[in-house]
């Protein structure tokens, strides 16, 4: 007995061939608005199978869904439930429309589609045209198209539809191709074809096979004038629109007809014809599947898809690319055995040797071919262009899988294709063969972490890795996920019962050695990446080495462009001509990086190939051209200092900064490179390379937030101090002292700080280096301010600002009378004070220098507040945090944010204070600024307390105390006075009344 489910599936009937349609019995249903429609046909097109919520969304709306998308996409659901299934709540059965785990599924018989009728007919035509049965194939092309009312899905939006739409569009190209392939080929019905393909060829004038088509006819019905005509204009068309050639069916057409081709003849001729002698064989070529074969579940689903699924009467041709060791054969021999079952007629395997030096002939590899094909070597004809030719005549009609392991290049492989749409062609090669006509690209890249453990699990042994598996991911982390890496060191581990994962391990730790730990037996990887390297010309293999001593994890084509000594038009050829290659990745456009392992090797051939000054000049360079645009950076960050202009001059030419925007988003996209390439040159620092690298450094620091970047700076500066002195370079030794007191100072470290700017300063005096006194002074006065020690801040503060105002640098000569005003109120010298702080902001705003305008307010707003002048504090805070954000100060904001809350507190706005402060706090922790986070909990303890909330108020003070405590600064005095007196208070209240 029938179910209710499966009897109202049977009702209903879908047309998807011209506007969206639902029919129950003769009644046509009413769908919905357009989106709902859409959805639907989404449903449709997976019909049966569950359909998850967000590929529903995308489907629908794309990559910009609407915020109520997955909401609107319940309502359709609901909706489309209603009229699918109307009388469905008076019965007891499921619903066709379900849903399954996170999404849905329509669950209607796949032949209730129109679609997948019409599909299956054009598949039914393509095996009867292949078994050259032109009845059959006509009858199901034609009952295919009689399918057919308009454009599908006529009108329905969405990607899904979209997508659909030009499926069955190519579907029903496909079919009449096949119907008139039939009248043409099989039936001889050349003479009523014409007029129909002359159509065709008018609206399609770009589709080869209904050209080829129309040349057939026309010459088997004696206009051999007009075939050739039709294939001069098919290839003008090519040519103007899309700047092609005719592909391999038209040309060799075109060779046929002018040299009257026998075989041309109309099918009834041909039939009088001898028969050919020889029988075509069924080769099995391909390699054994790899057992240990793991993870690329995606990649093989898609491999299977495309090598299996129908492309009309267009060759099937997948190309796989990546560097050497990647696990291109191996994917390609694992997904060619999945899908054997579909060619029948046989699985042909070449090596085409295209990364060795001795690549493969093609006449040869022809020859092979033909031969495995049951053509006796004999009769063989030479030359690549007639083996090529009978190739195609013998795999016309037949399934046959080619596997074309190993290419070098497109000119390689193009006399190897099959012309037949029965036959389907993998590829692989370390170069990206972008100009093979037709080919679906897969970009193969290493594995992922977990896929990589696997296959060290399979080699080595499960329970072996599984014991050790922080050990194990170490390994393959030092494989750099590479699968021949991966398999060789866990073959090396299976083989030496006496190691444990963590010896291996720790032999792939030193870089200098871990090539030389991946290879055993007949595999090795350096060997393997060495067949890439011999084949590059000398300019590219320069290239290929000198970009890899950079230790920046990519490089943009300007530095490239430094690090080569060209210009970056002539770069730019260079390293897209390695990308061609695979010994090059372009992760983002315009920027250029090894696979890690490649890296190592390119160094190593350059400690074989380039003298040690040319690598050295090669580093030295990139940083030189770094310095030069960090310079140029900072003049249009920070006008009116005149800082870059008494440091040593670079000598390269910076990169095009044409705004302050541009400089920014340069400083973020090469922060990585600066942090590398500055570390690497300090660990290598020499008395030639400290100057440059210290006024690198001190150009570039007050750009970033430096307590954010506190650990890599320490590192960097260690070495550097310590070659500047050993140089006896006291001028670079003061400027890198300086910076790290910056660096101790912004990261709340007075103590160690004070000392490390005491010796600054000393040498800064003794040479005379300006640049250096005011940068130390004024960080000391700073320093002392800070501490609670104002009289020792002044006479360094009027110091640094005397040396300021000798160098004319007026953006720094405000920032210091700022902090000076700061000191001066703290020692109760108020009319002073406020003096020295209008000073500074109408010297700040007169720079220009909004890093200085925002640094300069902020200290005014702290002046103004002590002077009993909240208000006025509020709005200078008010300007600063907009400047903050805007420069992208994240711990200024923070700093900004905590003033902005004692001033509302002052206001008597305690709720304001409580958000502002809380604010504030997100961000001190963000950063990582003490100082912060301390007034930050100080403000929000007392804005807390005085709202009642006494325990949560308390509760914040006590921290702000911890925090000040620990950096030693006098308001954690204050706090402690404050928690005492709250302490007295609540005892008080609590004692017994008399």
């Amino acid at each position: 007995m029938q179910s209710g489910s499966d009897t109202a599936a049977s009702e209903l009937e879908f047309r998807v061939l011209g506007p969206l349609q639902a029919w129950r019995s003769a009644e046509e249903v009413a769908i919905g608005p357009p989106q709902q429609r859409a959805l639907l046909a989404v449903l449709l097109r997976r019909a049966g199978r569950p359909i998850g919520l967000q590929e529903l969304v995308e489907g629908v709306w794309g990559e910009e869904p609407p915020p109520n998308a997955v909401a609107a996409v319940r309502t359709y659901i609901s909706r489309l439930r209603a009229v699918l299934e109307p009388d469905r709540k008076s019965r007891s059965v499921s619903s066709l429309l379900v849903s399954v785990a996170d999404g849905y599924a329509l669950k209607v018989p796949s032949r209730t589609v129109d679609a997948v009728r019409f599909e299956e007919g054009v598949v039914e035509a393509g095996r009867a045209f292949a078994a050259r049965n032109g009845d059959g194939c006509h009858r199901a092309a034609a009952a295919a198209l009689e399918l057919w009312q308009a454009g599908p899905l006529a009108g329905l939006p969405g990607p899904s539809a979209d997508a659909w739409r030009r499926r069955l569009e190519e579907l029903h190209a496909a079919a009449l191709e096949l119907r008139l392939g039939a009248e043409i080929d099989l039936l001889g019905r050349h003479r009523e074809a014409i007029a129909e393909l002359t159509d065709l060829v008018a609206e399609q004038p770009l589709r080869e096979r209904f050209r080829a088509l129309l040349m057939l006819a026309l010459y088997r019905s004696g206009r051999q004038a007009d075939a050739l005509a039709a294939y001069a204009d098919a290839r003008r068309h090519l040519i103007s629109e899309l700047g092609v050639e005719p592909g391999p069916e038209l040309t060799d057409l075109h060779a046929r007809i002018l040299a009257s081709d026998a075989s041309l003849i109309p099918a009834e001729a041909a039939a009088a014809a001898p028969a050919r002698t020889g029988s075509v064989r069924v080769p099995a070529q391909l390699p054994a599947d790899p057992t240990d074969f793991t993870g690329r579940a995606e990649l093989t689903a898609e491999l299977e898809s495309m090598l299996s699924g129908s492309q009309g009467n267009a060759l099937r041709l997948c190309a796989i690319a990546g560097i050497g060791g990647v696990g291109k054969t191996a994917l390609a021999v694992h997904a060619a055995h999945a899908v054997r079952a579909e060619f029948p007629d046989g699985q042909l395997y070449v090596d085409l040797r295209g990364a060795g030096d001795s690549p493969a002939d093609p006449e040869a590899v022809l020859g092979d071919f033909l031969v495995s094909l049951g053509e006796d070597a004999a009769g063989i004809p030479d030359g690549v262009e007639r083996r090529s030719l009978l190739l195609r005549s013998l795999l016309a009609g037949l399934r046959v899988l080619v596997v074309l392991d190993n290419a070098r290049d497109t000119a390689q492989v193009l006399p190897l294709l099959p012309g037949g749409s029965g036959c389907a062609v993998l590829i692989t090669s370390r170069a990206r063969l972008t100009d093979l006509p037709g080919a679906h690209h897969i970009d193969l890249d290493v594995l992922e972490p977990q896929e990589a453990l696997r296959l060290f699990e399979a080699i080595a042994g499960r329970e072996r890795v599984g014991a050790e598996r922080d050990a194990a991911l170490d390994v393959v982390s030092a494989c750099s996920f590479l699968p021949l890496a991966v398999r060789i060191v866990a073959a090396r581990l299976a083989a030496r019962r006496s190691w444990t994962v963590s010896t291996l391990a720790a032999r792939l730790t030193d870089e200098r050695r871990r090539l030389d730990e991946m290879q055993t037996g007949q595999l090795a990887v350096e060997a393997t990446f060495a067949l890439g390297y011999r084949q590059l010309p000398r300019d590219l293999s320069r290239t290929f080495r000198l970009l890899a001593l950079p230790d920046s994890p990519d490089l943009s084509l300007a530095s490239a462009a430094a690090v080569l000594d060209l210009s970056v038009e002539s770069t730019e050829d260079l390293v897209e001509g390695l990308v061609d290659t695979g010994l090059l990745e372009a992760p983002a456009p315009g920027r250029y990086r090894h696979h890690d392992l490649l890296r190592l090797f390119a160094r190593r051939q350059s400690e074989r190939t380039d003298p040690d000054a040319d690598r050295d000049l090669a580093v030295n360079r990139l940083l030189d051209f770094l310095f030069a645009t960090v310079s140029a950076a900072s003049r249009l960050l920070e006008p009116g200092d005149v800082l870059t202009d008494h440091l040593q001059a670079p000598q390269a030419q910076s990169a095009p900064l044409g705004s302050t925007e541009a400089a920014r988003s340069w400083l973020l996209a090469e922060q990585t490179t600066l942090f590398t390439v500055i570390s690497q040159q300090a660990r290598a620092a020499r008395e030639g390379a400290v100057r440059p690298l210290i006024d690198l450094l001190m150009a570039w620091v007050w750009l970033i937030d430096g307590a954010v970047h506190q650990r890599q700076i320490e590192q960097i500066l260690r070495p550097v101090v310590d070659a500047a002195h050993g140089a006896g370079d006291s001028v670079a030794e003061a400027r890198a002292r300086c910076v790290r007191g910056l660096l101790l100072y912004s990261c709340d470290r007075y103590e160690e700080a004070e000392p490390e700017l005491r010796a600054a300063l000393a040498l800064a005096r003794s040479n005379g280096d300006r640049i250096a006194q005011f940068t130390a002074a004024n960080l000391l006065g700073v320093v002392f301010g800070s501490t609670g020690h104002p009289t020792k801040a002044l006479p360094y503060l009027y110091e640094a600002l005397e040396q300021c105002e000798l160098l004319g640098n007026s953006s720094v000569s405000a920032l210091i009378m700022g902090n000076t005003s700061r000191s001066l109120m703290s020692l109760g010298r108020p009319v002073e004070a406020l003096a020295m702080v209008q000073s500074a902001l109408a010297t700040a705003d007169a720079s220009g220098n909004d890093s200085t305008i925002a640094e300069t307010r902020y200290s005014a707003s702290i002046v103004f507040r002590r002077a009993g002048d909240p208000e006025t504090a509020l709005g200078h805070l008010h300007h600063a945090l907009r400047l903050f954000r805007e420069l992208g100060r994240r711990g200024w904001e923070g700093l900004a944010l905590a003033r902005m809350s004692e001033c509302l507190l002052d206001l008597e706005r305690d709720a304001d204070a409580v958000v502002t402060a809380e604010r504030a706090l997100v961000v001190a922790q963000e950063v990582g600024d003490a100082f912060c986070e301390g007034l930050a909990h100080a403000t929000r303890g007392r804005a807390l307390s005085r709202l009642g909330e006494h325990s949560r108020g308390r509760a914040s003070l006590e921290s702000a105390y911890q925090v000040f405590s620990r950096l030693g600064v006098p308001e954690a005095h204050d706090i402690r006075k404050l928690l005492d007196r709250e302490s007295s208070l609540g005892t008080a209240a609590t004692a017994p009344s008399d």
